[in-house]
Parts: C-alpha cells; sequence; structure tokens
C-alpha cells in the first residue's frame, strides 16, 4: 500500500489508503485501482477552487478526473510505464525507398517515392521536376544489359515490385524517355495487325473497322488468333535455332509440331504469361546468334539468367511488333486500355503529382501586335498575322547570320557556320552519330509514323541525313547543300525546294509532306536529368 503524502487533503489520502466512506464515494464514480496505485486521485471539486488545489498544483500532483478508465487493458502495469508495442494502434504511413532513373545519355536522378508508387507516377514526377511537357509519351523501361534485354514497364505497374525482382549483382537499370509507340496501336489498331497474320472468330463477316478489331483484342469472349512463323532457340544449346509454325491464343502461346497445322494433337504449350514477363532483344545476334535482329524473349517474373529465358525471333520488324503488341493485349486486357484513355490521377502519398503542367493564362490570352507605326495596333486578321510571324522569323535568321560577321556581308564559309550554330542547338539534331545508332535512337522512342533525327552524314562530311521512320520501317534522306549567287541553301529535292537553314527545312517538313512519305512528327531527343 502506498503511503500518504503529507499535506494532502483527507479526502486524497483516503483514495491513496483505501475506500472512502459511503458517503463520499456517493458524490461521483470511484477511480480504477491502476489508477490508485501511480497516484493519488483528486475528488470532483467544488464549485471555487481552494487553497489546498493551489497548494497541490505548487507540488506538482496531477490532477484527474475521477471517470473510470473504459481501456484499462490498454494501459501499462505499475510495473512498467512505457506502453507496449503490441498494444499501440498500427502506424498508416507507407514506407518509402530510393529509386535511382537514368536518361539516354546516363545521366541519373535519385527518387524517395512510396513503395507502392506506379511507373506514372515516377514518370510524373520526373515530368514536374524536369518541367518538361506531359504528352503522355514518357515512359519507364526496365534495362538488364547483363542478358541485353529492355521492356516498357507499364503505367500501373509497381516499380518496387519490379526491382524487387533484379538479383543482388546485376546491374539493372530503369531509363526514363519518351515512347511515342505505347499506346499507337489503339489509334491505328490496322498498322499493327496484317490480315495474313490475324485469324478471326467464325462468327465475324465482312470487312473489321477501327473500333471492331480494339473490341475483338478486349473481349473476353472473341479474342482473335495470331499466327505466323517463329524462330525458337531451342533449349541447352547454345546458337541452334528452330523456325516454327506459332499460334497465339487466350490460353497462352503454342507452336505446331507437324508443320502449319492447328489440330490440337499437333499443338505443343510454349508460354503461358501470367508469371513472367515479354523484353525485347537490343543484342541478339552477339549474344544469342538470332537469325535477324527482331527478337524478343519471355524471362520469369522471379530472378533469373539467360538459362530461363525463352527466346524468338521473327523475320522482320512487323511480324514482331504485331507478336508484342498482341502479347500486351492478351496479358493486360482492359487494365492498359484504361492506363490509354484515363487521364493522370495522383495518388495519395504523391499528392504533389496531381497538378499537370498547363499553359498560364497570359500564354493563353496572347495576341498579335504591329508597332511598325507611330502608334500599336492589334493584329486581327488571321492572315496578316501568320504573314508577320514568318516574316519575323526571317529576320531573327538573317539577324542571327550576320551577328556572326562584323566585317560585312557574309561569305559562303561564314554563312554555313552560322547555319550549323544555329541548327545545333535543337534537341532534334545529332550531332556525328552513326546509321546505327539512328536506327537505335528511333527504335527506342517507337517506330511511329513521323519520329525523326538529323544528323550528320557520314559518307559525306559536308551534308546531313535526315532519318525517319515509316511503316514500322526507318528510312535516310540526304540533305544537300546547294550554293546558288553566292547564298548556301539545303535541300532534299535536287533543289526543286531550297532552305537557308536546316531549322526551315525540319519547319516546312512538318507542315508538307513533300517528297518525304509522311510529314515530320515527333523528334528523337537525348534529355538529361
Amino acid at each position: 500500500m502506498a503511503a500518504p503524502l503529507p499535506d494532502l487533503p483527507r479526502s486524497a489520502r483516503r483514495a491513496a489508503g483505501g475506500p472512502a466512506p459511503s458517503q463520499e464515494s456517493s458524490g461521483g464514480l470511484a477511480p480504477s485501482p491502476w489508477l490508485a496505485q501511480r497516484a493519488p486521485l483528486i475528488p470532483p471539486a467544488g464549485p471555487r477552487p481552494g487553497p489546498d488545489r493551489i497548494k497541490k498544483k505548487e507540488l506538482g500532483v496531477l490532477e484527474i478526473p475521477s471517470i473510470p478508465n473504459p481501456f484499462p487493458e490498454l494501459c501499462c502495469s505499475p510495473l512498467s510505464s512505457v506502453l507496449s508495442a503490441s498494444l499501440l494502434p498500427k502506424a498508416t504511413s507507407r514506407k518509402k525507398q530510393v529509386i535511382k532513373v537514368y536518361s539516354e545519355d546516363d545521366t541519373s536522378r535519385a527518387l524517395e517515392v512510396p513503395s507502392d508508387v506506379t511507373a506514372r507516377d515516377v514518370c510524373q514526377l520526373l515530368i514536374l521536376k524536369n518541367h518538361y511537357i506531359d504528352d503522355h509519351s514518357w515512359t519507364l523501361f526496365e534495362h538488364l544489359p547483363r542478358i541485353g534485354l529492355e521492356r516498357v514497364i507499364e503505367d500501373h505497374e509497381l516499380v518496387i515490385e519490379v526491382q524487387s525482382n533484379w538479383g543482388i549483382e546485376e546491374e539493372n537499370r530503369l531509363y526514363f524517355r519518351k515512347n511515342y509507340a505505347k499506346y499507337e496501336f489503339f489509334k491505328h489498331p490496322l498498322n499493327y495487325f496484317p490480315e495474313h497474320m490475324v485469324s478471326l472468330s467464325s462468327e465475324t463477316s465482312g470487312v473489321i473497322g477501327h473500333t471492331q478489331i480494339l473490341q475483338m483484342f478486349l473481349s473476353s469472349s472473341t479474342y482473335p488468333e495470331i499466327h505466323g512463323y517463329l524462330h525458337a532457340k531451342e533449349q541447352g544449346k547454345k546458337s541452334s535455332w528452330k523456325k516454327l509454325y506459332f499460334l497465339l491464343r487466350r490460353s497462352g502461346l503454342y507452336f505446331s509440331t507437324k508443320g502449319a497445322s492447328k489440330e490440337p494433337r499437333h499443338l505443343q504449350f510454349f508460354c503461358e504469361f501470367s508469371s513472367s514477363d515479354m523484353y525485347m532483344s537490343l543484342a541478339g545476334k552477339k549474344m544469342s546468334g538470332t537469325p535477324a535482329n527482331y527478337g524478343f524473349c519471355f524471362k520469369p517474373n522471379k530472378a533469373g539468367g539467360a538459362k530461363d529465358l525463352k527466346q524468338l525471333c521473327a523475320d522482320d520488324e512487323q511480324s514482331r511488333t504485331c507478336w508484342m503488341t498482341a502479347i500486351r493485349l492478351l496479358k493486360y486486357g482492359m487494365q492498359l486500355y484504361q492506363n490509354y484513355m484515363q487521364p493522370y490521377q495522383g495518388r495519395g502519398g504523391c499528392s504533389s503529382l496531381t497538378i499537370s503542367p498547363m499553359r498560364s493564362i497570359s500564354e493563353n490570352s496572347l495576341v498579335a501586335m504591329d508597332f511598325s507605326g507611330h502608334r500599336s495596333r492589334v493584329i486581327e486578321n488571321p492572315t496578316e498575322a501568320l504573314t508577320v510571324a514568318v516574316e519575323e522569323g526571317l529576320a531573327w535568321r538573317r539577324k542571327g547570320c550576320l551577328r556572326l560577321n562584323t566585317h560585312g556581308s557574309p561569305t559562303t564559309s561564314q554563312s554555313a557556320t552560322s547555319s550549323v550554330a544555329i541548327h545545333r542547338t535543337q534537341l532534334w539534331f545529332h550531332h556525328k552519330i552513326s546509321r546505327d545508332e539512328a536506327q537505335r535512337l528511333i527504335l527506342q522512342q517507337g517506330l511511329v509514323d513521323g519520329v525523326f533525327l538529323v544528323r550528320d552524314s557520314q559518307s559525306n562530311p559536308k551534308t546531313f541525313v535526315l532519318s525517319m521512320s515509316h511503316g514500322l520501317k526507318i528510312k535516310h534522306f540526304q540533305i544537300v547543300p546547294l550554293e546558288d549567287d553566292g547564298k548556301l541553301f539545303y535541300t532534299l529535292d535536287d533543289g526543286h525546294t531550297r532552305f537557308t537553314d536546316l531549322i526551315q527545312l525540319v519547319e516546312f517538313y512538318q507542315l508538307n509532306k513533300g517528297v518525304l512519305p509522311c510529314k515530320l512528327k515527333h523528334y528523337c531527343a537525348r534529355i538529361a536529368l
């Protein structure tokens, strides 16, 4: 029994030493025993505080109302002054981890993200931090350099979960760059699924339209069959490839043991996709001896090396794109379509991501002005405004050329130097890269019609090359310099259309098809983080 403290009121000593008389306890509820052992209790005070209460405050005595404890099991015993961690409510805070993301020029940035962050969250965070334009083409890639593979991390995938499948000694990376082909098949599905590779259900008849083929791929009952020949690597043999007839059905990927037969007795199961991911081969001929440069493979989700891969190789890019696109649709289905259709929505742990970059009010309210006269005026005629804009653009280029020559009019060599100085600042220009490197850059950012870059020519140092994608193929066009009356021009069509610099040439073919197979649409750029 605790000893009574000195100078305490009689009621307090009764609470500490034993039960109070009935007339005192009837005035209020009795305190719980565990409180009586910790500190003396004070019964409800009168309407006016007396000198005893002031004395208790001076002694530092805790004054607790006489209210029973409704949860005594949550409180510690008299012998312990610390609450048990198992009795505390579980914290709802999300665990955070640090990831490292690389760009194409091998610069990197470390990000602290919650454990349930998705690939789209990471992309949006990097877009906002670097003030990029969000055109919904930014993508996170998983790069496996040891076995030469790479894949798109879908927008809804958890990044920490992807990293958890990596081995400790593997030098895998996350890359952040544009991929214009990520959802292009939703816009132009007929370009991605050639007729000779797609077998429709017997219920379907007539010509298949744009929306019908999408509904068939996303439907659970009318999924079309993809079929064609692929080269498959035989397990256990280093460079042994066999050409087989494959069929993609909703239940998985099969190959025929007898020619192109589709009979069930001739079909053998090859792979299913729920426990594996699909990768594109970056260096198939060097590492695996693929018959062509159009390899792809399936790798189990768990950490593993080249021995666990199921490798395939197509004969051309159109065939590989068809197979890989159909497998993505089969694996993710409507989730993939929702990623394409729904705008970005911030998550609870990334509240700062809920705001996407928008044009300011001042930019939306800009008008064309004419300051050539004594008084300024608003140019209301759109044709006149466009003409003024073109004239100002040409005047800026001439001013840039003259700025490099302070001794009179520029010579031919000086004009060439000024043109180089102008176009080298553009993101679409890549200085001194090879043809193979240009093709690799375009392939990485998606074989969409109009993806392009401009580079120096390796065969002729005085010329340039326009490399672009069209029809799932990469084409190259030489830009030839012409000299006329002491002035230097650039042309793609033997001088029929001339341009004073490469910027003017690119802007023209962004608006006009001309001699090209299509207009220039998306430029390839190496952007640092």
